[in-house]
Order: structure tokens, then C-alpha cells, then sequence
């Protein structure tokens, strides 16, 4: 089974850069996308063969989420069910047989930090919301989750140490996380690989430089482990300051 996680930036703009071709050509049994900026009717997207599941922001042009699957799912929820948390759009998780997807798009603390009070609020409710889960059933967690958590997943760690996305604070999270039962699957297969990012900054020729931040994930409950066959980051598609990430699971 194939899963993909992209934030794409605003799904109408992705389209325009090759959206389309990249979907088809990776043939995804599961395709998670994050910031789709858009409102319910603003896109029709051609994707025979699958179900699509859309979760909009209240703010227009704002956030918001996508799941697309070939294999209909046994339920659908929208948001984590905390009323402050629901407003943008951020969560989708499906049910299947063996496990729940869930694509999430991060809050981020943005500049000066403005927001990382909430993101604490955020992080210790969404981990809260994962492991009710997984109480049921194993959970994949997929999405920018706007966190490089250890220096080996950004370019300039010394630099960025107090900027939104490295604080002590939000890798702190991570940390947690990942010690109450989660799997990075990227760094179970490479945990060592440097020099790969998930996202680079539209300014000062980030991408061509490679000068970039990890911060798009899969995550798998530990009782999937062994069923992780790889995990790739596919550095070379454009359309987005993100790149697609994947999972292939057995």
C-alpha cells in the first residue's frame, strides 16, 4: 500500500504547476494533501478511482485538507472534536480495516512566535486525540507538521534555534510523540541520511541551494513497524515549497 502526503500550497496553484501529472504518475493508494486554501465548489479535481474527502478553513484562502483513497473508508472524521482546534481545517482521519489515516496540517508558530502558546495547546491535544485512536486501532499520521525535530533535518540548525518550526519547544513535542509510541518512518529507514528536506523557502533561492527544513512526515504507530517497507522524500517534484513524502506499508 502507497501512501503520499503533500502540502501543496494552494491546490489551485499546484494544479496549474503539474499537479495532475504527479498524482497519476505516482498511482497513491492514500494521497494526503495540506494548505489547499480554498472553499467547498472553488475546484473540481478529475481523480477517477477515488474518493476525495475535503476539510475547509472558515477563513477563505486559509489552510485546510485533503485525503484522497482508491478504497472507501469505514468512516471519515473531520477535526480532533475540540471546538478552539476545528476552525481551520487541519485534521481528516479515515478508518480502514487495519488502521486509521490521519492527514494533518500543523499550526505554525509563526514570526516572533506569536502563536506558539497555542501550538503547545495544540500539540498536547492532537497527541491526546492520536493515542484515542490508537486505543481502537494502529494510527498513520501524515501532513507538515511544521517541526524539523532534530538538527540533522535542517540546513542551518545553530541559526534557526529560536525561529517558528526549531524551537526547544515544538521538537520538545515531537520528542514526546515519538517516546509515547510513534515512528518517524523516515528516520527508521534512514537514520542518518543528512541533506534531504521536505520544504524550502521561497526567498533567497532556498531550493536551488537545498538550503531546507524536514518538516513533512509520515509517522506510524509502533504496533506498524514491522510492516514499514520504506519511506521516500521526493525531492525532485516542484509545484509547491513543499515536496511530496511517501509511505509504502506491507
Amino acid at each position: 500500500m502507497k501512501l503520499i502526503s503533500w502540502n501543496v500550497n494552494g491546490i489551485r496553484a499546484c494544479v496549474e504547476k503539474g499537479f495532475l501529472d504527479f498524482f497519476k504518475e505516482i498511482d497513491a493508494d492514500v494521497f494526503c494533501l495540506q494548505e489547499t486554501k480554498l472553499q467547498a465548489g472553488q475546484i473540481e479535481l478529475p481523480l477517477d478511482g477515488y474518493y476525495q474527502y475535503w476539510n475547509y478553513a472558515e477563513k477563505k484562502g486559509y489552510s485546510g485538507t485533503a485525503l484522497f483513497c482508491k478504497q472507501e473508508p469505514l468512516s471519515v472524521a473531520y477535526g480532533i472534536g475540540i471546538e478552539q482546534h476545528d476552525h481551520e481545517g487541519r485534521v481528516i482521519t479515515a478508518e480502514f480495516d487495519d488502521f486509521y489515516v490521519v492527514t494533518v496540517y500543523t499550526p505554525n508558530s509563526q514570526d516572533e512566535l506569536r502563536r506558539l502558546d497555542y501550538r503547545m495547546e495544540w500539540e498536547t491535544d492532537f497527541k491526546a486525540y492520536l493515542k484515542g485512536l490508537e486505543m481502537k486501532k494502529p494510527v498513520l499520521v501524515c501532513g507538515d507538521l511544521n517541526v524539523a525535530h532534530q538538527e540533522i533535518d535542517l540546513k542551518n540548525p545553530k541559526t534557526n534555534r529560536r525561529n517558528a518550526g526549531f524551537t526547544d519547544e515544538e521538537r520538545g513535542k515531537m520528542t514526546e510523540l515519538l517516546n509515547d509510541g510513534f515512528v518517524d518512518a523516515f528516520r527508521y529507514f534512514y537514520p542518518d541520511q543528512k541533506d534531504i528536506y521536505s520544504w524550502w523557502s521561497y526567498r533567497f533561492q532556498a531550493r536551488s541551494k537545498n538550503a531546507g527544513w524536514r518538516i513533512d512526515y509520515f509517522l506510524a504507530s509502533k504496533a506498524l513497524s514491522e510492516r514499514l517497507v520504506d519511506a521516500k522524500i521526493h525531492t525532485q517534484v516542484f509545484g509547491s515549497d513543499h515536496c511530496p513524502v511517501e509511505l509504502e506499508i506491507g
